[in-house]
């Protein structure tokens, strides 16, 4: 899951160009994308574009963010989109691991009613996008079997907290918004799932995308969310390793398989050790080698 684009649920025009782009996962949005009044024609125009044979036939995995379980229209936008079968639910403003145990028992229940092998329907998190979220980040490392990622909503966050906004005027993230991120990152890895960065709202400037981009893949994040069809080239880029990285990684996982056994061994001049090896095994992994 490097790139994860964004397409708004009530745009047929947007929902067909997804398709045509080299995103690793579309986000069909129910919530912020669309407006109160729009809500319900929005999930049934997903709905109905899940069924087509261009949707099912997708080169990548389809998600449907839907509405804040807390509102008026989160249990309708499930009853509507599981039966059409998306490759998942994404579940925004989650407050702790509770809300994603409530939306993986609403999925057993729909997807028994609508004869979907248990289990189909995978699960995105977006937290911490609510300053309750950032209080309880570590409940998310014990996540459901469902669950195969979590990311963050730096906006909305900066939102709840009567921030300014969320970067300051070098374009670094305010401390509270960094924290953030930071636990996002950990409460991803320490649950062994895929941490996805916040999107990068200023679409035109692909050169600060490209800055943010490869900070988060430096920093451990497996991928980043975006709101533009251009911007994911770029992220797709920061987050596939380049030809030296995959011919050291390679290089460190033959060494020690050549000496079974050893927790650390002489590569070059240099000590490398268990947390080498690991790490050069998700590296490869990222890249598709494993």
């Amino acid at each position: 899951m490097r790139s994860l684009l964004f397409t708004p649920g009530d745009s047929d025009r947007k929902l067909a160009k997804g398709l045509t782009s080299d995103a690793d996962v579309i986000l069909i949005d129910l919530e912020d994308a669309v407006t109160a009044e729009n809500k319900v024609s929005a999930r049934e125009k997903t709905a109905d574009f899940l069924r087509q044979d261009a949707a099912r036939n997708a080169p990548m995995p389809l998600y449907v963010r839907i509405n804040d379980l807390e509102t008026e229209w989160a249990e309708d936008d499930l009853a509507s989109v599981v039966p059409a079968k998306p490759a998942g639910i994404m579940l925004p403003k989650a407050r702790s691991h509770d809300d994603v145990a409530r939306l993986a028992g609403m999925l057993d229940a729909l997807e028994q009613k609508a004869g979907v092998k248990p289990g189909f329907l995978s699960i995105l998190v977006i937290a911490p996008e609510i300053p309750e979220a950032v209080l309880n980040m570590a409940t998310f490392q014990n996540c459901d079997p469902r669950v195969a990622g979590i990311t963050w909503g730096s906006e909305d966050l900066a939102t709840g907290l009567a921030a300014a906004g969320s970067r300051d005027q070098d374009g670094t993230y305010r401390s509270p918004i960094e924290l953030a991120r930071s636990l996002c990152l950990t409460a991803g890895s320490a649950a062994g799932i895929h941490a996805i960065d916040t999107v990068y709202a200023d679409f035109r400037d692909l050169e600060g995308l490209k800055r943010d981009a490869e900070r988060a893949a430096a920093d451990g994040f497996s991928g980043k969310l975006a709101i533009h069809p251009d911007q994911v080239a770029v992220i797709n880029a920061a987050f596939t390793p380049g030809e030296e990285e995959i011919a050291k990684a390679r290089r460190i996982v033959e060494a020690f398989d050549a000496q079974p056994g050893a927790g650390a061994i002489n590569l070059d001049g240099a000590m490398v050790d268990m947390p080498h090896l690991q790490n050069a095994k998700k590296l490869l992994a990222r890249a598709g080698l494993t």
